[in-house]
């Protein structure tokens, strides 16, 4: 894949971004680009468990987006397939030689988000905004991109040792698909496990090879249900479930912070009511905590939960209430971390690769990290810098595309380090460059 086709799939998936649970299009670019490469990828029950997933999205929303897609260029049966029996894609590529399992996470979904049509935002300019209320505001285009070239790489050079799984996630934003993945086995046997991540604030040019500060999160949705009356008439037979939620949302900010780790709480969204003269019946919210300790997080959790409670109990209201996703901190395993850095000062310089960068943010990533550490492996989460001019999660947000070329050679290059078997060879030094990243990567 030269430098300009990445350029052009990342761009694709970006003008269609999709949702959580709900990258049906993506999905089946994904496995039909891997059946062209001949291998024949795990999609399905295979790949991912719906039953592990809570507010998994309706059959009318899925059937919706695979229209969506097939009106897109989607294959129509593999649309159709994604849509009834979920989205993940797991592959694996054989070395020519014996070694280790690695697995590399690349999600896939985007963000609910407006994107801006500014002159100054590229994506507009450059006609590969996507206008559909949805946004690559976060990278994963980039991440999706960067995952099919590297198979390409893999299939074109077996010359490594071991195996290479490639965990294309759905839903990461909210902290759900790692979950449904692990529920099918995706990091079972697996020896070493990297996720990468373009941006995080690091510049064009750098590469961490870990990160620390990563926040395990808990995301809860409140349902409160009271009963409607009219506003003047008999306003003292309802029951007001938009004042409970308020009274809830004040609350939960309210609490006071932690002394021994970070903490972190918002309120997402509130949506309540019917009418201006209607005693509102009904209100919904969504919030999440988060910290960097995962006891801390999970007490932190459950004195929201029972505020939401008591304010439910004030008010004379019914409360449903669901954690629907989360994920836990991370530690990332330093020979894997110096394995990252050695590769990135290879290829870019030795002030090019900071060993750890402070993340303060989610991702279940840490999950499958988690899983592999429990299980004798080693995890690290690696950030490629890529220049960008606005915020994660922000209308405005965009990649620097020239930082896939550099996250593909670092992925490649890590893989192809030498591994007789034992942990201590990644210290080795890499191979080097097979591509001058000044120019189009082969």
């Amino acid at each position: 894949m030269t430098y300009d086709e990445l350029v052009a799939v990342r761009r694709d998936l970006h003008r269609h971004a999709e949702p959580a649970f709900l990258e049906i299009r993506t999905s089946t670019i994904v496995v039909t680009w891997l059946r062209a490469l001949g291998i024949e990828p795990r999609t399905g029950r295979d790949a991912m468990r719906t039953g592990a997933v809570s507010d998994y999205p309706s059959v009318d929303q899925r059937d919706r987006f695979a229209a969506r897609a097939v009106a897109a260029g989607a294959d129509a049966a593999l649309a159709e397939f994604a849509a009834a029996h979920g989205t993940a894609v797991v592959c694996e590529i054989e070395g020519d030689l014996p070694g280790p399992t690695w697995a590399l996470r690349f999600d896939m979904d985007a963000l609910p988000l407006t994107e801006s049509d500014e002159p100054a935002h590229v994506p507009a300019a450059a006609g590969f905004r996507c206008a559909d209320g949805f946004m690559h505001a976060c990278g994963h285009d980039g991440h999706t991109a960067i995952g099919l070239a590297l198979a390409e790489r893999l299939v074109a050079d077996r010359g490594f040792a071991g195996r290479v799984r490639l965990l294309f996630q759905p839903a990461e934003e909210g902290g759900r698909g790692a979950a449904s993945m692990l529920a099918a086995g995706a990091v079972d046997g697996v020896d070493r496990f990297v996720a990468l991540h373009l941006g995080l604030d690091l510049p064009t040019g750098v590469v961490a090879g870990g990160v620390e500060g990563m926040l395990a999160t808990t995301k809860l949705r409140a349902t409160f249900t009271g009963a409607a009356a009219h506003a003047a008439l008999s306003p003292q037979e309802g029951r007001n479930a938009l004042l409970g939620a308020a009274s809830a949302a004040l609350a939960v900010m309210a609490l006071p912070r932690y002394s021994t780790a970070d903490t972190r709480i918002n309120v997402g969204t509130l949506r309540a009511g019917d009418n201006v003269n209607i005693v509102p019946s009904w209100a919904e919210m969504t919030l999440e905590a988060r910290s960097t300790d995962s006891a801390v997080c999970e007490d932190l959790t459950e004195r929201i939960e029972t505020r939401l409670h008591g304010a439910a109990a004030m008010h004379d209201l019914r409360l449903e209430l669901h954690r629907t996703g989360g994920s836990t901190t991370m530690r990332c395993d330093r020979p894997l971390v110096d394995a990252v850095g050695r590769v990135a000062a290879e290829l870019l310089g030795d002030s090019a690769a900071p060993a750890l960068w402070r993340m303060n943010g989610s991702d279940d990533a840490s999950l499958f990290a988690r899983a592999v550490q429990q299980n004798g492996g080693m995890a690290t989460y690696a950030v490629v810098g890529a220049d960008h001019r606005a915020p994660h999660h922000h209308p405005s947000f965009d990649i620097d595309e020239s930082a896939m070329a550099v996250a593909l050679e670092v992925l490649d290059e890590l893989i192809r380090i030498p591994h007789p078997g034992d942990s201590h060879r990644l210290g080795s030094p890499p191979r080097g460059s097979r591509a001058d990243l000044s120019t189009e990567p082969g």
